[in-house]
């Protein structure tokens, strides 16, 4: 009852918020707390200094009505104004908002990933910028997660934060997601763990989280759990990543230009062997097969993928069923057919780590081993 007595007041906050006319750009508070610190306790500290880029999504969006939360328009509140909507991160940061994009994040592609990915990286090398969150649509969050996670060169705090409800919504959920983004984002404790995605009082690592329900706030999950908790403005980690990311890994965004097209193809019974042919024709470089089970391929599929290969594209294997590692050389003779298995990566995750490693190598063997190391 005390959650949604908050989140209401702070829904109805943001309604006020959106009759105003000028724009602000909220100075918010203290800083960087050791993890598990509340945050209350750093009024003496220096406060930690967050940009908040907005994308659009859901957490910009409005309803109707305050009954509708899962029918309303998205992309209309202007970043400004969801931060002024949400005065508690004044405690807890300095913060300015910018807008860069004002879309659904259904409507990402390659272009505005690139140009987000570009804009965050110019301002982490800002010496006065502590950190970044990034307000964004939850439809595709966790692909813009992952980029980033991938690409960026710095060890600073990088926090994906979206909503499952506008902010005209009963119970909505966006006002307390931003704020507890700028509380991980100021934490120094945050500081070499990638880009983190924070939603529902959880911290995930953009390399696992996934969206797994339309409308439930609680629809993001990690297969290995999330790597911590915010608590009552409390950044509590409990694992780290184990993967490489950011400074670790040999892409950077400041030198990638354009990402070459991979397509991603979805299995099912009776699936038409024309999608294959389609997807060569339309110049993908590559085509990540989300298929059934490990990984399995129909019988009447293996000639169009094998075929697609002959012409330089290259297969990438995974499976539509959620989680788990797809096998090499099991379900299918990976080694005989030049194929490439995504380990443990979704369809939608193994494109883009797909599309970032032909940045680098059209070699098979060293795409695979690319795919087995990220």
């Amino acid at each position: 009852m005390r959650r949604l007595a908050r989140t209401t007041t702070l829904a109805a906050a943001l309604l006020a918020a959106s009759l105003i006319t000028g724009t602000a750009h909220a100075q918010l508070a203290p800083a960087a707390q050791p993890s598990g610190t509340p945050a209350a306790t750093q009024a003496e500290a220096r406060k930690a200094n967050i940009v908040i880029i907005g994308t659009g999504g859901t957490i910009a969006g409005a309803g109707a009505s305050a009954t509708n939360t899962a029918a309303y328009q998205s992309a209309v509140v202007p970043v400004d104004k969801i931060i002024a909507s949400v005065p508690e991160i004044s405690k807890v940061a300095n913060v300015k908002g910018e807008q860069i994009f004002q879309i659904g994040s259904e409507s990402f592609n390659n272009e505005r990933l690139l140009k987000l990915g570009k804009r965050v990286s110019e301002l982490l090398k800002q010496p006065d910028v502590d950190g970044i969150v990034i307000t964004h649509g939850t439809d595709t969050i966790e692909e813009t997660a992952y980029f980033l996670n991938l690409t960026l060169k710095s060890d600073k705090p990088v926090v994906v934060v979206g909503s499952m409800r506008p902010g005209t919504a009963l119970g909505a959920d966006g006002a307390l997601n931003l704020y507890d983004a700028v509380v991980v984002a100021s934490n120094p404790a945050s500081r070499g763990k990638g880009t983190l995605a924070v939603l529902n009082d959880e911290i995930h690592t953009g390399r696992d989280v996934t969206k797994g329900n339309t409308f439930k706030a609680e629809t993001f999950r990690s297969p290995f759990g999330p790597l911590g908790y915010v608590v009552e403005g409390r950044t509590l980690f409990y694992r780290l990543p184990a993967r490489p990311h950011t400074t670790q890994t040999e892409f950077d965004i400041d030198k990638i230009d354009k990402l070459p097209e991979v397509a991603v193809v979805y299995a099912y019974g009776n699936v038409n062997p024309a999608s294959i042919d389609a997807a060569v024709k339309n110049g993908a470089k590559a085509i990540v097969y989300a298929a059934t089970g490990n990984g399995s391929v129909g019988d009447y599929m293996v000639e169009p993928l094998k075929a697609a290969r002959a012409k330089g594209v290259q297969i990438v294997r995974a499976s539509r069923t959620g989680s788990g590692v797809v096998v090499r050389n099991a379900e299918q003779p990976d080694d005989k057919y030049d194929w490439v298995v995504t380990d443990d990566q979704l369809p939608q995750k193994a494109r883009i780590l797909t599309a970032l490693a032909l940045t680098k190598t059209n070699d098979s063997k060293q795409l695979q081993q690319i795919m087995w190391k990220y």
